[in-house]
């Protein structure tokens, strides 16, 4: 890079959790400088949150349509490069449509959109632009999910036959939207997160591990919804079985009435020659387990991983590593990509961050679980995305 690239920031003001994330992940290798943003919808929040993170009060704007029309009229350099838009799900399709349009890279918190229409239409808008969009499925950025995938990749498990994919949770166990809990009341509101809770938030990260580790797409599930907590308009609770494209087979449960979980998201997969097995909470480590010898457990850190793990590695091997160093590798992921467009270079080749095409299969997923929870039928075949 030849400097720090510019981010802008729609979202993530005072008394967002998520934006305080994306802002520590962003700063994490010093080549990203947050310069701008409309940090809320209500302008004098906006300014508040601006003056807390020290950004110049001319370019915290009110609203992103006056961030972007103002920042496109910049001069070059002195304009963002791309914005991270850290908004509730029923934002992202017009903010991301109008950074794009107006000539800016995007970075966007999932799942993409509100329907699996918008996306497809953001799709062909991206498309169009020429412009990066990389989507924030943060735990593909962990070291010892890479090492996973690079391990399916060269066939060291055989054939996959079996997925197990979970994602339990316990915050949503008592009805906190109905106690001015901010971040409970648009998650479960379908106007402000779309047709699902529980999957929509948690499950479409399942999802995409899966997908991202063994390359393999569902090509029918069936999906079974509950809302436990009386009153709550989405579901809080989901199990999907799954029928992938080569054949295998898996379970998705994700939840978030699990009382006494966290965030235990983990995976298992089994194929012909050994398995996999690793765990989000414990995310230094991957466990690989054979039929026929003792299993190993392989450390983040270490010589004997492959490149991809090793380049997504910041600290000595002892030295854990987690959440925020994993949010970061999407973000320099993304950021190479970026700098190059900026600049007008040839793009990196083998770039690793999930882009406009996981945000639609992404809603694809959740649109098919939905259908799925509501038909009178076994199976539903996989919406296309």
């Amino acid at each position: 890079m030849k400097r720090k690239l510019r981010m802008g920031m729609v979202g993530g003001g005072q008394g967002a959790f998520i934006g305080a994330v994306h802002r520590a992940a962003a700063n994490l290798d010093g080549q990203i400088e947050l310069v701008a943003g409309a940090f809320s919808s209500d302008a004098k929040r906006s300014k508040a949150s601006g003056k807390e993170l020290y950004i110049d009060p001319a370019r915290c704007y009110g609203s992103y349509k006056e961030m972007a029309e103002t920042e496109a009229a910049l001069p070059a350099d002195e304009r963002i490069d791309f914005v991270s838009i850290v908004t509730p799900n029923f934002m992202h399709f017009d903010v991301a449509k109008t950074f794009l349009e107006a000539g800016f890279n995007v970075i966007c918190d999932k799942p993409m959109t509100l329907t699996l229409a918008e996306a497809k239409k953001l799709r062909a808008i991206v498309k169009k632009s020429g412009k990066v969009f990389a989507l924030t499925h943060n735990y593909t950025g962990y070291p010892m999910v890479k090492e996973a995938r690079e391990l399916v990749k060269k066939n060291k498990l055989g054939k996959i036959l079996k997925i197990v994919v979970e994602y339990p949770q316990g915050w949503l166990l008592s009805a906190l939207e109905k106690e001015d809990q901010k971040q409970a009341a648009w998650r479960t509101d379908p106007k402000r997160a779309g047709s699902s809770c529980c999957i929509g938030d948690i499950g479409t990260h399942a999802e995409n591990l899966a997908r991202y580790i063994t390359d393999l797409k569902i090509t029918e599930l069936c999906a079974d919804f509950t809302t436990f907590v009386p009153g709550r308009l989405l579901e809080d609770d989901g199990n999907i079985l799954v029928h992938y494209d080569n054949g295998a087979r898996g379970i998705l449960h994700a939840s978030q009435i699990s009382g006494g979980e966290e965030n235990n998201l983990n995976i298992r997969i089994y194929g012909e020659k050994a398995s996999l097995e690793w765990h989000q909470e414990h995310p230094n480590e991957l466990v690989v387990k054979y039929p026929d010898k003792p299993r190993q457990i392989l450390r983040r850190g270490n010589d004997y991983l492959s490149k991809a793990a090793q380049d997504n590695t910041r600290l000595p091997f002892g030295h854990p590593e987690a959440f925020i160093e994993a949010f970061a590798n999407i973000y320099m992921a993304a950021a190479k990509a970026i700098d190059a467009e900026v600049h007008g270079k040839k793009m990196p080749k083998n770039l690793d961050f999930p882009n406009i095409e996981d945000g639609v299969e992404g809603m694809a997923f959740i649109e098919t679980a939905v259908k799925s929870s509501k038909a009178k039928a076994k199976w539903t075949k996989f919406v296309k995305a």
